[in-house]
């Protein structure tokens, strides 16, 4: 019976997640999209229903933490949302003069990236507890993959002749 509710437990969070997750890339987008088009006055009116329903979802990350689903600290967390329910709701939403300000864009470009990039690592599992960042073995491999050959010798040659002119240029002095 553990098992059913351990794997009912992943599953949920896991479609949390997901969804958190593009509702922040819809944030993201849409900020970008009206930044790009129309912008800083409008980016807030274009983002306002995805950043309420990104950021009103955040309240079950309290409520993940007080019954036991996820391991972390409520009293960081608890901090931590009420700030930034207070912020869309108590400001934004609350007094329309705020919406059009430049910050704002900046408000809304850093959480989504924050939010997107927190909630898809949360949607990845990943191998072990130990490897949860940089893999420097695979980096490598991609690293020689993307390697032009031939490359080198040009930034080489480039770099000799340079040499070659500064040197020129100190004998004649």
């Amino acid at each position: 019976m553990a098992g059913f509710f351990s794997l009912l437990r992943r599953l949920y969070l896991s479609l949390y997640n997901w969804t958190v997750l593009f509702g922040w890339c819809q944030v993201l987008y849409f900020v970008l999209k009206t930044l790009n088009e129309s912008g800083h006055q409008h980016v807030y009116s274009a983002a306002e229903k995805p950043l309420h329903y990104a950021q009103s979802a955040a309240v079950l990350e309290i409520l993940h933490g007080l019954v036991g689903l996820v391991r972390s600290p409520v009293t960081a967390t608890l901090p931590q949302i009420s700030s930034r329910l207070f912020l869309v709701w108590g400001i934004l939403w609350s007094f329309p003069e705020t919406r059009s300000h430049v910050l704002v864009t900046s408000l809304l470009i850093s959480w989504s990236i924050t939010e997107a990039n927190a909630s898809g690592k949360y949607c990845i599992r990943m191998p072990n507890k130990w490897n949860s960042s940089f893999d420097y073995f695979y980096a490598a491999i991609v690293a020689m993959g993307i390697y032009v050959p031939g490359s080198s010798p040009h930034l080489y040659t480039y770099m000799l002749a340079q040499r070659k002119k500064a040197l020129s240029k100190s004998k004649r002095e």
